[in-house]
């Protein structure tokens, strides 16, 4: 019989990490810049560094302090300048923002105030505190605007604030480029992950026909092809809202990259370089990859087929965590954490691949998929429907598999993001698809 009191040691030890390691990023993407950096907007696609900053902390203090331990509102003047929901990013800058100082004092004192509920709080009795999911929650929700700084990081214009080793380099990959995934059922989405969000339940059967997936990312290489192959300026590739959008804002090459002479350079977090040719294709919108996808003959994979690929264990005939199992992720398996500014080289990664030999389909890049972001059969929203179901439609798309920006927290072979099929700023690449039957 498992011991409670082992469990709950666990589950706070955990939750304890988790947090503390949330806050080391948020202190060094806000720490590694003057003030004026962190007041400023560097695009109107994203907030103002210290928004994100108090933001965390404001959330934090709203659900963990409030809700689980039902105290009083430290700050509760500042509540609707800090909800995402009723001031859009390009406005923020004109709100009465903390000032850095005071920004990271209040974290700070909502950090301290958590970590002595976490202390005491017993992790059963309600939906938020079961398997401490609240704690998890925030640590998730922190990291995720810790991905969205680090996408301000990359907008900003300025020498560079951030470094970090290079991924090492791959050997040449001579395996096949795609890999046969098999028809058949296959459980799709989770029940059973305790810090799993409201998106990626419940659990489901879903029937997907054989199909080939790329063996890894479309790399930069063979982005570069489709360029230099006219893709830009051919309407065939593109669906009629994808070439209205091309031609409309003048896109001829992915974010960030630009020709000198016979070469193409690129601009990572203040630093010009030659394109790596054998990185995964990185800063591309859906309708871009939609478009690769048909130059190449090939399609995006829907959601269903991406997870299938990433979570399918044919020998057991059961759904794993992740590719490589149900083990959380270290860094032999995959590229997390902005352990590296980059993604690694196509073909990296070796003990990460699935069951059938699909490679980097956890971290590297955000990988957009066919699939508009809905619900799943069942779903039910939770805590909030704003996490959410506001979202559900055809206006998103899904992207899978988190990249290199995104922490193993909020990162699993369930987890689903969406954004706008223009959306360019995010850590997005791809990979393509073909049916079974296709030649």
């Amino acid at each position: 019989m498992t011991d409670p009191a082992h469990d709950a040691d666990t589950l706070r030890e955990r939750a304890l990490t988790t947090l503390t390691t949330a806050r080391a990023r948020t202190t060094l993407l806000t720490s590694c810049v003057e003030d004026p950096d962190l007041t400023a907007q560097h695009s109107p696609l994203m907030s103002p560094l210290v928004w994100d900053l108090a933001h965390i902390g404001n959330q934090e203090e709203q659900w963990l302090l409030r809700t689980v331990a039902g105290r009083e509102a430290m700050r509760p003047e500042i509540d609707g300048i800090y909800d995402a929901f009723e001031h859009p990013r390009a406005a923020r800058p004109t709100l009465p923002l903390l000032p850095p100082t005071e920004a990271r004092h209040y974290a700070s004192e909502v950090r301290g105030r958590v970590l002595d509920l976490l202390e005491s709080t017993a992790f059963h009795g309600t939906r938020l505190t079961e398997a401490a999911f609240a704690f998890g929650m925030i640590a998730q929700h922190e990291q995720q605007h810790d991905e969205t700084m680090l996408i301000t990081h990359q907008l900003r214009k300025g020498p560079q604030a951030l470094t970090a080793p290079d991924p090492e380099p791959a050997p040449l990959l001579t395996g096949p480029s795609e890999v046969l995934v098999p028809g058949g059922p296959f459980t799709m989405g989770t029940s059973t992950e305790p810090w799993a969000l409201d998106n990626e339940r419940p659990a489901h059967r879903r029937e997907v026909p054989p199909f080939y997936i790329d063996t890894t990312p479309v790399t930069n290489a063979a982005y570069k092809a489709f360029i230099e192959d006219g893709g830009y300026d051919d309407d065939r590739w593109w669906t009629p809202e994808g070439w209205a959008h091309i031609r409309g804002n003048s896109i001829h090459a992915p974010l960030f990259w630009r020709r000198d002479g016979k070469q193409w350079l690129r601009r990572r977090f203040g630093v010009t370089e030659v394109v790596p040719p054998d990185e995964p294709v990185l800063h591309v919108c859906w309708y871009e990859a939609d478009a690769y996808a048909r130059w190449a003959g090939r399609r995006l994979p829907t959601e269903a087929e991406w997870e299938k690929a990433a979570r399918h264990d044919p020998a057991g005939d059961r759904s794993m965590r992740y590719p490589w199992g149900d083990d959380d992720p270290g860094p032999e398996h995959a590229n997390l954490g902005q352990r590296h500014l980059r993604p690694a080289p196509a073909g990296s990664y070796p003990e990460g691949e699935s069951p059938l030999g699909v490679r980097q389909l956890i971290g590297d890049v955000w990988e957009w998929t066919a699939s508009d972001f809905l619900p799943y059969p069942g779903f039910q929203a939770f805590p909030y429907k704003e996490y959410s179901e506001v979202f559900f439609g055809p206006e998103y798309k899904v992207l899978r598999g988190g990249a290199f920006a995104v922490d193993a927290v909020a990162c699993r072979g369930t987890f689903r993001n969406w954004d706008y099929p223009i959306r360019r700023q995010i850590f997005s690449g791809f990979r393509t698809a073909r049916s079974a039957g296709d030649v």
